[in-house]
């Protein structure tokens, strides 16, 4: 039987400083291959290849297409591609961002709970936000093995946090723990294979290509009442055991966590959008009524002065819901900062 022979790592805000940690410590004789997803920007030159290789004893490299994958390297997403696995190749995804982010957490470990099923270890470690626990339940849903770092232990705690309470993985552990943690995992015999939900391989297809359509979605999910942050089409809402995930016939796709924070931030953005066009109809309203007035032209000037009026009752509702939002989002994070 073969051992657990691809261990697929993603990792946000913190990540440069843990995998640093982590490559360290693996030993020279590793006997799988090692994938990387960090989240960074669109097109940005990045020597990390560099810094991986010189830390550890692994070789690191940005992954190229149709690279075959060899145990004891690391190949790393290289910006704006989703890394994908096919039959132990990499695929560099043109698809749509996932949690607003391309590369993404989710589509490179569906990709690998597809291609190695129970030979794979799927690993989240520090980050912001929700992406990774989606791409852990369906590793483990394939037989592989789910590796989250300890909350408590990580510079941003909100990414393992979202995976340990939505993905339920098999091992929660330190990072100082987790190098020991890997070396034997990957010595260990894989289970049995399990076979693949088919609605995985379509949602790998869609990162990989771009490629999807309202039918497909259909067959994905169910249509709900919300639109899309990105393009403002219909979302298919996505069950995946205790996790919700929205995902748009274009293909963006977010955590429920995270299309809140989206719907906060349309929300802002429109209330700032009215804003502006109010205080556009006061200045207006206001210089019309004073060339009225120069006129000679009363009742139209008191028309003017009304519309004035009007807007700026508007404009004081808008500022002052604005305001309660900020209050109410700051009282919230004082009682969250609390809790912990």
């Amino acid at each position: 039987m073969a051992n657990r022979d691809l261990v697929a790592i993603g990792t946000s805000a913190g990540g440069v400083e843990a995998l640093l940690y982590l490559v360290k410590r693996l030993p020279n004789e590793f006997p799988a291959s090692v994938l990387v997803t960090i989240h960074m920007p669109g097109r940005a030159r990045s020597s990390l290849d560099e810094v991986l290789t010189r830390a550890g004893p692994l070789p690191a490299r940005f992954a190229r297409e149709g690279d075959v994958v060899k145990k004891g390297c690391i190949y790393l997403a290289p910006p704006d591609r989703h890394l994908l696995l096919d039959d132990y190749r990499a695929l560099l995804g043109i698809g749509p961002r996932e949690n607003n982010s391309r590369p993404a957490i989710d589509a490179m470990l569906r990709s690998v709970a597809i291609c190695c099923g129970a030979r794979a270890i799927g690993v989240v470690l520090t980050g912001t936000l929700g992406d990774g626990a989606s791409g852990l339940w369906a590793v483990r849903t394939c037989g592989g093995i789910t590796v989250v770092q300890d909350p408590r232990d990580a510079a941003f705690a909100e990414m393992p946090l979202t995976a340990l309470n939505r993905a339920n993985p098999d091992h929660v552990v330190s990072l100082s723990a987790m190098p020991a943690l890997l070396a034997r995992l990957v010595h260990e015999p894989a289970g049995d294979k399990v076979p693949a939900p088919h609605n995985l391989r379509r949602e790998v297809e869609i990162a990989r290509s771009a490629r999807t359509a309202m039918s497909t979605m259909d067959n994905l999910g169910r249509r709900s009442v919300l639109s899309c942050p990105d393009c403002g089409g219909v979302m298919w809402e996505i069950d995946e055991g205790d996790l919700a995930r929205y995902r748009c016939h274009v293909g963006h796709t977010y955590t429920a966590e995270l299309m809140s924070l989206a719907l906060d931030e349309n929300l802002r953005r429109a209330l700032a959008s009215a804003q502006r066009a109010l205080e556009e109809r006061v200045a207006l309203a206001f210089k019309l009524h004073e060339q009225a007035a120069v006129k000679g032209q009363r009742l139209l000037a008191q028309t003017w002065s009304d519309k004035m009026r009007d807007s700026e009752r508007e404009l004081k509702i808008v500022r002052d819901g604005m305001q309660r939002i900020d209050q109410i989002t700051a009282d919230r994070e004082q009682a969250e900062q609390a809790a912990e």
